[in-house]
């Protein structure tokens, strides 16, 4: 199969439906597939080596760390889209990049078109805007684009209510993310630790993932204020970039804490990013923004269990005290909970190693079985 993947963010830009996308292309190459990686381009990065790539022009968006596509202007890009006879597209994200879709579909109606739906677009909107009138109608042309597609699928259940909450009544499947399973090198994870300048006998809470107050990381900041006024001997890692950074190491200055924070920024390498994990007692994520976090995999993984609001679509398939812990959004029970789970966290950390990441192998052999239905459905 010749396969498009159509996203808004080019790697090695912090975005998790970016890193989705490329696992998905990788995946699908190693299995004998063609896959081309279609996006916004960003002049601040070369292309990826051995990722297909089919990029158009993108501006960025002030004060964010997203690009705007445009390919009406990209004439290169108009021809090269053209020569590629696709038997899928398959959109991950639902604005220009959808529109890019449905031009290839118009000019060929027997190329089917599915939307995977992975974002809380309202949110992002109303974070931008600090408008409902206009929050709403971006949801509005999200779902005029999902009702377009011939299959819409979602990242967990949890994940297609939030869909069906803002209208959709269509069929919804589920795909999920998938995480690659590596051996753990403890010896690495220590050195990592050392280079860090952390004893061995300190706790260490790590938080992975974009820097902006919608990942909820100053209820992190706050909790970790408050396991300090407990004598918690801890590091709390933060690992990312985003446009609350500044605002957020202010915070931490403010609350007493920067003996006890380190802002590490974005982790490139991905060595170094399962280096912290695996040194990591606990992964602190209470985002109530994020779906189905690809970091939260990634920590289970490398045998490291999270700590996630109850509730929330990112602690979908998680267990209290099993396979990770369940806290209220507050700073106050993210705290308990942190000292809750202290005790058992290596024990839960194997739970989670054995119950949550899923092999990308795995999953997109599901992908490429729903793939070529589609096709088969729509030729006929």
């Amino acid at each position: 199969m010749i396969i498009g993947e159509l996203t808004e963010t080019y790697p090695p830009m912090q975005d998790g439906v970016g890193r989705v996308c490329w696992a998905y292309c990788q995946t699908l190459e190693k299995k004998g597939h063609t896959a081309y990686y279609i996006a916004p381009e960003d002049p601040a990065h070369s292309r990826i080596e051995g990722l297909r790539t089919i990029l158009y022009r993108g501006l960025q968006i002030p004060g964010q760390n997203y690009r705007l596509g445009v390919p009406d202007w990209s004439t290169g890009f108009r021809k090269e889209i053209r020569r590629i006879p696709f038997d899928v597209l398959h959109i991950h994200s639902p604005f220009l990049s959808a529109r890019v879709a449905f031009e290839i579909q118009k000019e060929n109606p027997r190329i089917p078109i599915i939307a995977t739906f992975h974002s809380k677009y309202y949110d992002d909107a109303y974070k931008i805007t600090h408008s409902r009138k206009i929050s709403s109608g971006v949801v509005n042309v999200v779902l005029s684009v999902y009702r377009k597609c011939d299959a819409v699928w979602a990242v967990n259940h949890e994940t297609a209510e939030v869909l069906r909450a803002y209208g959709y009544r269509g069929e919804i499947e589920i795909a999920p993310n998938g995480t690659d399973v590596f051996e753990i090198d403890l010896e690495k994870a220590r050195e990592a630790r050392r280079h860090l300048g952390i004893p061995e006998e300190r706790k260490v809470l790590l938080f992975v993932g974009q820097m902006s107050r919608k990942k909820n990381i100053h209820s992190v900041l706050r909790a970790a204020a408050l396991l300090k006024q407990e004598g918690l001997d801890f590091t709390l890692l933060l690992a990312g970039e985003g446009p609350d950074r500044s605002s957020l190491e202010k915070l931490a200055g403010d609350l007493n804490i920067r003996d006890r924070v380190g802002f590490l920024g974005f982790i490139r390498s991905g060595d170094e990013l399962r280096n912290l994990y695996a040194m990591s007692d606990l992964f602190v994520f209470p985002s109530i923004y994020d779906n189905a976090p690809m970091v939260v995999r990634e920590a289970a993984a490398n045998g490291t269990a999270s700590v996630l609001v109850r509730g929330s679509c990112s602690a979908e398939g998680i267990e209290d005290g099993v396979n990770g812990f369940l806290c209220e959004d507050s700073p106050e029970d993210i705290a308990l909970t942190v000292r809750r789970a202290l005790p058992k966290a290596r024990e839960a950390g194997e739970n989670a190693r054995n119950t949550i990441p899923r092999p990308w192998d795995e999953i997109m052999t599901d992908v490429v079985e729903k793939y070529e239905r589609l096709i088969e459905r729509k030729r006929a």
